[in-house]
Order: structure tokens, then C-alpha cells, then sequence
């Protein structure tokens, strides 16, 4: 039989079943045929929406976990080596890092905990010795430097970088002194007390990130080497060209460094964070993929509304030769064409939005005088989005699956109808 939307022949079971789909509205009969078809349009727009909607929320979910990602990558490095006892051969382990596949930038670090006082204000931070001219090779924060120079920090000259948070705190700001305190002490005849340094502040760190901008000051690592009395830095900072070679890479050193010394990658610096965000995300699947999951169960209501008001035709048919398996094919595909065209439908919608959320939030911002993200609050003045295609793939296939799934009652109980029945009262 020809069909008008095909250029081509189409088996009969398909012809009727995607007849059923479209609505006419000419005789009485027709009428309740249009009321099936815009309760069919109904389940397909429920099935477009819930497809979008799970698309749209992922992609702003992936968009915030690759904007926190980068901020934090923006002050931690790929991979860390680290020793509590201090690497007496630094240089040449770095030179060797340098090496090795996807190594790109090395740095050496001195890290302990400090308290800093001013005016009477006491806040611990952590204190991160740096070489400015190497730290540049392995993150982005002489960059992030605001009202002054990265290369201000000197061996010797006791110089010192705050996070932009902290110096809010502490009121201090560019040309000002702060005391610089570390828990390794001094022994005197009034007992052990932790070494004090005065430092210069020569600017502040503003790298985006709330946790590094409230917690974090740098200096010189000599200088700090001087202050804690360590004469090796403590750990090498190192960047890579792929940062998700990052675990391989540190699974491969912690094979071969000596005991004492570990190697760790960005993801079990921040392991915590990361599985919250994997299980949030895991969770809204769940919860959004109900949308689409209620859109089938109407999709089903459907069906059995359609084999109800068509029993006189599947009687018909039945009569005219048609087999039991031939009626369930006609259900299944009207209910298949509704679920193909509703997950068609709603990725397209989901992609469209997604992909310009930045436009449209905004425009929705502007029109009812509200700001979804106050950037004092979120450190993120708009609404990232990052289309991942699994992600995509992953929710078309999940609404197919329960369209087809959905079809398979109504199709089989449009078998079961006894021709001499459903013609009785005909």
C-alpha cells in the first residue's frame, strides 16, 4: 500500500498502525478518532519534555563539574609528588619527570600548615612555597595574581601571595605586613614556640575557587624552607598535556618511587568532591528519568484507549483474514512511531536548549528581574553547560526502551479480541 508520507511501499500492519497516529476530524467517527490522536500527541509530547529535561539538567550538571574541575585544576596541579622528609634529589627527579610521556611542566613545593596574624586577627591557612619562574610551567596561578607580580616572590626577600578571600578577612592588601607563624618551634627557656616571619604582601590570588581564595598563601619555597628549617622542598608539582592520564601517570610513579615518597593525581586530591557530584548526578537521572517513565505508563493508557474504540475494525480485519500477529504489529508500531518521534523530538529540544542555556537564562533573567546565580554567592555570574553524546545516547535509548516496552501490553491485548464479540452490538 501506498503511503503519502513514503516514497515507498509499506507493509499494511504499518500503513494502519501509523494511520492511527494522525488525526482527522471530518465524521463523527473521525472526531473520536482525532480525540486518540491528540491523546497519542499528548504521550509523545510527554515523552519530548521528559527526554529534554533530563538532557538539559546533565548538561548544566556536567557544566558545573568542568567549571568547579577547572578552577580547582587552575591551583592544583595533575599529579603531586610528595615526602614528608623532604626530596634531597628534586632536580634530578625533575629532570627525569620531564622525560616521561605527557609530563609537560614540573615544580617544586613546600607545603605545611601556617597561621597568619594581623592586628589581632589569626587565620590558618595553607602555606605553599613555590619557584615563581617553575610554578608558571605547571598551573595558572601567576596569572591569578591581582594588583602585582608573581615574580615578586624571591628567595630571601619574604614575600607572600594571599588569596583574595583571606586578604578580605585579614584586611590586608598590596605593601602590607603580616605575621607568618608555623607550627615547627623554636626551643627556648620558656619552652617551644612556633617560628614568626614577617612577610610583605605583594598581592592577592584570585583564582575563582571560594575553598583555595579563603585558605591559600604562597611564597618563595626557600623561604619557606628557612622558616619551617626543611632544606628540600617537600614535593614536586607536575602538569600533563592529558589531565585524565593523571591517575595512569601516578599509578605508574607510585610503582617506582622509594618508600616515603607517593604520588598522587588531581582526582584523589579532591576524591570526596568528585563522588558527591558522581552520586548528585546518579541521583537526578533517577529522579528525571520518572518524567519519561510516566509519559510511557500514558503512553500505555493510550494504547488500550486506541484497542478499545478500534475493536470493531481488529474485527473486521480479523474477519478479512488477518492474523493475530498482524493485529499486534499494528499496536506495536502506532505505539513505537509515538515513542521514536517523542525521543526525536526531546533530544532535539534538549540539545537546542542546552547548547544555548547561556542565551536563554539571561533573557529569562532580564524579563523577571532575577538572578539565578549571584555571583557573589557562587563565584559564577552564568549557567555552564557541557553536552556529553553518551549522556545523550544514554537517555534516547532509555525512552525508546520503555516506549517499546509500554507497547507491548496494548498490542497483545489487540490480539486477544474475539471478532463475534467485538461485532455484537456493530
Amino acid at each position: 500500500m501506498k503511503n503519502k508520507l513514503f516514497p515507498f511501499d509499506l507493509p499494511i500492519f504499518m500503513e494502519i498502525g501509523l494511520r492511527y497516529v494522525r488525526a482527522r476530524r471530518k465524521t463523527v467517527s473521525q472526531k473520536r478518532d482525532g480525540f486518540l490522536s491528540f491523546i497519542s500527541t499528548l504521550s509523545m509530547v510527554g515523552i519530548a519534555l521528559g527526554v529534554a529535561s533530563l538532557i538539559i539538567v546533565l548538561s548544566v550538571m556536567n557544566g558545573f563539574q568542568k567549571e568547579v574541575r577547572d578552577k580547582m585544576l587552575s591551583v592544583l596541579s595533575h599529579v603531586e609528588i610528595r615526602s614528608s622528609n623532604g626530596l634531597e634529589n628534586w632536580q634530578e627527579m625533575s629532570a627525569a619527570l620531564l622525560k616521561q610521556q605527557h609530563v609537560i611542566g614540573v615544580a617544586p613545593m613546600l607545603q605545611t600548615q601556617g597561621l597568619l596574624v594581623r592586628s589581632g586577627l589569626m587565620r590558618g591557612v595553607e602555606l605553599r612555597g613555590v619557584d615563581p619562574l617553575q610554578e608558571q610551567s605547571v598551573s595558572d596561578i601567576p596569572s591569578q595574581i591581582r594588583g602585582g607580580d608573581f615574580n615578586e616572590l624571591q628567595a630571601g626577600a619574604f614575600n607572600i601571595a594571599l588569596g583574595v578571600e583571606l586578604a578580605n578577612t585579614l584586611g590586608v592588601q598590596k605593601g602590607d605586613k603580616i605575621a607568618v607563624m608555623v607550627p615547627q618551634g623554636d626551643l627556648t627557656p620558656a619552652g617551644v614556640l612556633p617560628r614568626q616571619k614577617s612577610f610583605n604582601v605583594i598581592g592577592v590570588i584570585d583564582s575563582g575557587h571560594y575553598e583555595f581564595d579563603s585558605s591559600l598563601a604562597m611564597i618563595h619555597w626557600r623561604d619557606a624552607a628557612a622558616l619551617t628549617q626543611n632544606r628540600y622542598p617537600t614535593g614536586l608539582r607536575i602538569k600533563l598535556d592529558d589531565m585524565y592520564a593523571a591517575p595512569l601517570i601516578a599509578s605508574k610513579l607510585n610503582g617506582s618511587l622509594p618508600p616515603g615518597i607517593v604520588a598522587l593525581d588531581w582526582s584523589m586530591q579532591n576524591r570526596n568532591w568528585f563522588a558527591a557530584v558522581q552520586t548528585e548526578k546518579r541521583m537526578m537521572f533517577i529522579i528525571l528519568a520518572m518524567i519519561i517513565a510516566v509519559a510511557a505508563f500514558n503512553l500505555v493508557s493510550t494504547l488500550v484507549m486506541t484497542v478499545t474504540d478500534k475493536q470493531a475494525d481488529i474485527a473486521i480485519l480479523r474477519t478479512m483474514g488477518a492474523s493475530a500477529r498482524m493485529i499486534q504489529k499494528i499496536f506495536f508500531v502506532q505505539g513505537l512511531a509515538i515513542g521514536i518521534l517523542g525521543s526525536i523530538f526531546g533530544v532535539l529540544l534538549g540539545l537546542l536548549v542546552a547548547a544555548n542555556i547561556d542565551v536563554i537564562v539571561p533573557a529569562i533573567e532580564a524579563i523577571f528581574q532575577v538572578q539565578f546565580l549571584p555571583k557573589d554567592i557562587y563565584f559564577i555570574s552564568e549557567l555552564p553547560s557541557d553536552i556529553h553524546t553518551d549522556d545523550v545516547v544514554k537517555v534516547g535509548s532509555m525512552a525508546f526502551i520503555l516506549s517499546l516496552i509500554a507497547t507491548l501490553y496494548p498490542s497483545w491485548r489487540a490480539a486477544k479480541v474475539k471478532p463475534a464479540e467485538a461485532l455484537r452490538y456493530e
